[in-house]
């Protein structure tokens, strides 16, 4: 899952599509179509950063944002849309101008209605963990079992979702690394993926790409150059069994995830 970003402040981005002129769609679109020469099989479209301590986005700035980007992308790409929204009004006009795919960084925490939209637009959802909004989400990053914990919030989420109309084979799952957790909580999570995923027998999204996380143990660099930390965090989530990596170099993931695959295939065919 390739991350484009049409956002004025992203963290991880070298590049930036939105300025005071608006969206520059031609420009935009031209990266996504590299990202989809590159490998990628999935085009995540973002209209606002959501980062520790970010500012909101309204509907309307990040509609203004992500609608023509996907609108122009989706009669030219061969690999689906997913509009990076947890507005229930954003992602019905992502649907309609072309997106298959909801990623709700809230798990359904945000707006009741987003579930609504992605049943009746027949969309897959992704259902991420987080706790409080991106100026505290550190604040109530407090676990006695993390993985535990996410599991059973995730489980929450899922339930929230087929109450509301969204078929069970249409969800993915997202523990949320870095998202109201501290550099070993995400650690914790990435080791223990494959429990997360045994439980909530559900496609698993890892996203790890250029967090801050990574400081720690590779020094206080830029979120652009955090991609070397980002490989290993890529194959050790691929080997604890994640499905979908979400990922800022397409290029260079592409190839770690393969590799990865492979060494994670050798293994389960030595165990049969």
């Amino acid at each position: 899952m390739a991350i484009l970003n049409v956002t004025p402040d992203s963290f991880g981005d070298a590049v930036r599509f939105v300025s005071d002129g608006g969206v520059d769609v031609e420009s935009a679109v031209e990266a996504a179509l590299r990202m989809e020469e590159a490998g990628a099989d999935v085009i995540d479209v973002g209209g606002e950063s959501t980062r520790p301590g970010a500012e909101p986005a309204t509907a309307a700035e990040e509609s203004a944002r992500v609608v023509p980007v996907i609108r122009a992308l989706a009669a030219r790409l061969r690999v689906p849309l997913s509009v990076d929204t947890y507005k229930a009004e954003v992602a019905r006009a992502a649907l309609d101008a072309g997106a298959a795919i909801v990623n709700d960084i809230s798990g359904l925490k945000y707006d009741a209605d987003l579930a609504g939209v992605a049943a009746q637009g027949r969309a897959a959802l992704v259902l991420m963990h987080t706790r409080g909004r991106s100026g505290a989400m550190y604040e109530e990053a407090s676990y006695t079992d993390v993985i535990g914990e996410v599991t059973t919030e995730l489980s929450q989420s899922i339930t929230r979702a087929i109450e509301a109309g969204v078929s069970r084979d249409q969800l993915l799952v997202d523990p949320g690394i870095g998202f109201a957790k501290r550099p070993p909580h995400s650690y914790g999570v990435l080791a223990r993926l494959g429990e997360l995923a045994a439980a909530l027998d559900r496609p698993v999204v890892a996203g790890p790409s250029r967090k801050s996380f990574l400081r720690g143990a590779t020094g206080d660099r830029p979120a652009t150059e955090r991609d070397w930390g980002t490989a290993a965090a890529v194959t050790a989530a691929v080997l604890a069994g994640a499905h979908v990596v979400r990922v800022h170099a397409v290029e260079e993931m592409v190839q770690v995830v393969r590799v990865a695959d492979e060494i994670r295939n050798a293994g389960l065919r030595a165990e049969s």
